[in-house]
């Protein structure tokens, strides 16, 4: 029996742009949209009658704006998927970080420039469509179940790639590589500002996000965490205790030895569709770092990190996933699992304890409490 589509409210002040959105999920039959609203106090009374499986949001509207509607949402329906439109300005990167701090799901820039019809539709198709099958799985309990028994097989638990025991801890670590995509902004500010100040590695980040919003995040993320973060710049030595955030647009990847590292920014195709790429980060890495790489891939849709986290294995490094039921999207994640490239599968809570346990050997260290800013 074929799944029912998903069933889509769009929430947005503007006839011109409800019409836009409507018209570019129309070319997706296993897409309905079940109604609009005009501001979010009319959303709220539409919500019982619709249910959406998930809903577009635009933040700024008259009555109720899009802030006020994900509270409301997160205490009356705290598990329906919101993906809200942004500019792509400083300001517009702010009110997404607020609205995905706030609970929502993931986000869309709007389209700018003098843009044809035609090509904002095609923009709005191919970045919309694919995080709303993302946030809203029909394959979901049929993936997890195969994974869980993959994972749970004696087979799978007693060797991955290349023959290495699954669970063992690295016995060095010298990196710290992190890839992730929607939901991203609120794992890493679930596990970055709990790591200690004293790490004496690096850590490298590939959140998909475009320009601008990447150096938002990076702030964000530096005023709420004891070591240093900030957005990778082309020739950036790498230092322990600091953490490099991929800046929108680029590929970030390693360069130089173990000893003396440093980042190398490139504009060269996307991969899997992403620029940054996850997999060129870890693919990059693994030669240089060999088996004292770790690195890990956390929520986001689609399968990037896949190769890289295949690549960093075969070269005896570690790789980790977060597990299914904190993700926002248990795309990437269950992507690297299914591949056999994950040797342990996480909650997203347990990531920076066992980020410090690894990088100190085993030491358990008591974690800093994360800081308001």
């Amino acid at each position: 029996m074929p799944a029912s589509p998903i069933r889509v409210l769009i929430v947005d002040d503007s006839v011109v742009v409800r019409q836009v959105i409507s018209d570019a999920l129309k070319s997706d039959p296993d897409i309905e949209v079940v109604a609009v609203a005009s501001n979010g106090r009319v959303a709220l009374e539409k919500i019982p009658e619709c249910k959406p499986d998930v809903i577009t949001l635009d933040l700024e509207m008259p009555e109720m704006d899009g802030l006020t509607l994900l509270d409301e949402l997160r205490k009356q329906h705290s598990r329906l998927p919101v993906v809200v439109f942004s500019t792509l300005t400083e300001r517009g990167a702010k009110a997404a970080l607020d609205a995905l701090s706030r609970g929502a799901s993931d986000y869309v820039c709007k389209p700018t420039g003098s843009r044809s019809v035609q090509a904002t539709l095609e923009r709005i198709r191919a970045e919309l469509i694919p995080k709303l099958h993302g946030l809203v799985r029909r394959d979901r309990i049929a993936v997890g179940s195969a994974v869980k028994a993959q994972m749970s097989s004696p087979a799978a638990a007693a060797k991955g790639i290349g023959g290495r025991v699954a669970n063992a801890p690295p016995e060095r670590v010298d990196i710290v590589l992190i890839g992730v995509s929607t939901g991203g902004p609120s794992a890493l500010a679930d596990v970055i500002p709990h790591l200690p100040r004293e790490l004496p590695v690096p850590i490298l980040v590939v959140q998909h996000m475009p320009p601008v919003f990447t150096q938002v995040l990076a702030q964000r993320l530096a005023g709420t965490s004891s070591l240093k973060v900030r957005e990778a710049v082309n020739r950036d030595r790498l230092e322990a205790g600091t953490v490099y955030i991929a800046p929108g647009d680029y590929h970030m990847r390693v360069a130089g030895s173990a000893r003396e590292g440093w980042i190398a920014l490139d504009q060269q195709a996307a991969e899997n569709g992403c620029r940054p790429a996850v997999d060129a980060l870890f693919q990059s890495a693994a030669p240089i770092y060999g088996k004292n790489v770790l690195a890990m891939v956390l929520t986001g849709v689609g399968h990037d990190g896949t190769k890289g986290a295949q690549h960093v294995r075969r070269l005896g490094g570690t790789v980790w996933a977060q597990d299914e039921q904190t993700s926002t999207a248990w795309g990437m994640p269950s992507s690297v699992i299914e591949a056999g490239a994950a040797q342990r599968v996480l909650p997203l809570s347990q990531f920076s304890k066992a980020i410090v346990e690894a990088v100190f050997g085993g030491k358990t260290m008591s974690l800093r409490p994360r800081r308001t800013s």
